[in-house]
Parts: C-alpha cells; sequence; structure tokens
C-alpha cells in the first residue's frame, strides 16, 4: 500500500514528534507499505522518511521545484518527482497513494489533509484518512470540527471521513483494517422555492 504522509518541514520543534514520526515511519517499512510524501530533506518529513526507509519501505519524493532549487529535496529516495507547482505536488501525491496519514504541521499540512478530506466528502476518492493527535495537537482542529457539527456546517456523519488516532500504531492499524463505505450526500434537504 502506498501510504502519503503529510507532516512539518520544521527542525525547530521538540523532539517528541520528531519520536513520533520516526516511529510512524518504521511501522510502515515494516509493514511493508511504501511512502509517499513532500520530498523535503528537513522536519517530520525527514524524519519520517528516513525510518521507513531504514525499515525497508520504497520513498517517492514528490517537491515543488521552488522547494527543490532551495536545495531542500532529500537525495535519498527511491524516487524523486519534481513538479512546477504545488498544486501539481499535491495531486499527484493524492493520485500515487492508497491512504493519507497527517503528523502534526503548519498551515500546509493542515491544507493538505483538509483537501484530501473535502474531496473524501464530495466522493472523488474514498480511501482512509487519519490525523496522528500526538500530545493532543489537533485537539483544537477537532474541537473546531465539533463546532461545525453542532451549528449544522457540516453533518454529523462526516465523522466518518477521518479517523484520530492516538499513535502510529493506531494509525497504520486503523489504515490496514480499512473497509471503505458510501458518504451520505453533502447537501442538506432544504425547502425549494415553491415551499417557501
Amino acid at each position: 500500500m502506498n501510504i502519503c504522509v503529510f507532516a512539518s518541514s520544521s527542525n525547530a520543534i521538540a523532539e517528541k514528534y520528531f519520536e513520533q514520526a520516526k516511529e510512524l515511519g518504521a511501522l510502515i517499512g515494516s509493514n511493508h507499505h511504501s511512502l509517499v510524501y513532500g520530498g523535503a530533506s528537513v522536519g517530520l518529513m525527514h524524519a519520517v522518511a528516513e525510518a521507513s526507509r531504514e525499515a525497508g519501505a520504497f520513498s517517492v519524493g514528490i517537491i515543488p521545484e521552488s522547494i527543490h532549487n532551495h536545495r531542500l529535496s532529500s537525495p535519498f529516495d527511491h524516487e524523486q518527482i519534481i513538479t512546477p507547482n504545488m498544486r501539481e505536488r499535491k495531486y499527484l501525491m493524492r493520485k500515487r497513494s492508497d491512504a493519507f496519514i497527517a503528523l502534526p504541521g503548519g498551515f500546509g499540512t493542515l491544507e493538505e489533509v483538509l483537501e484530501v478530506i473535502t474531496l473524501k466528502q464530495l466522493q472523488y476518492h474514498h480511501k482512509p484518512i487519519v490525523l496522528i493527535n500526538s500530545y493532543g495537537f489537533y485537539n483544537a482542529l477537532i474541537e473546531q470540527f465539533e463546532v461545525a457539527y453542532r451549528e449544522s456546517f457540516a453533518k454529523e456523519d462526516y465523522k466518518s471521513l477521518y479517523f484520530i488516532a492516538a499513535d502510529a500504531a493506531q494509525a497504520i492499524q486503523y489504515i490496514q483494517d480499512y473497509n471503505p463505505t458510501e458518504q451520505t450526500q453533502k447537501w442538506y434537504e432544504v425547502p425549494g422555492p415553491s415551499q417557501l
């Protein structure tokens, strides 16, 4: 299985997050999966890729030209793809992957995981999506989701679009056990003009 990992590219974060990224990478490799990721040689991206390769995983790094030109792409991936922009990078990451895992990250990670959740909601794919809630990192985001459900901006059924994992082992187990289900219709039933 090709597992896409979205993750931070920062080296300034606490070591505990790097340890969990390494744990995830080791599990990807030891379970005979392949890694698809952003291709950077920094941050949690680098940690998960290095650990997955050491554990025997095939790694595919997909990186935009602008970041590659700053010499931030990993030279160790089995396959490296340089894209002209971020849009193409994200498209290829989605296309090459059978599942998605989000480790902690900044704006880019949030944008990537929310996009795959949205595309699944709109039934463009039926792949598993996991957020690893390391040390409560995603607590505020999860609460924002709850606000959306309470205020009817999203249906409660959409909780099935993604899975919140406590750690890397739970994330991998969820993906390996995953059975796709048909999503509910996005739009609420509302009165038409003739009924108002």
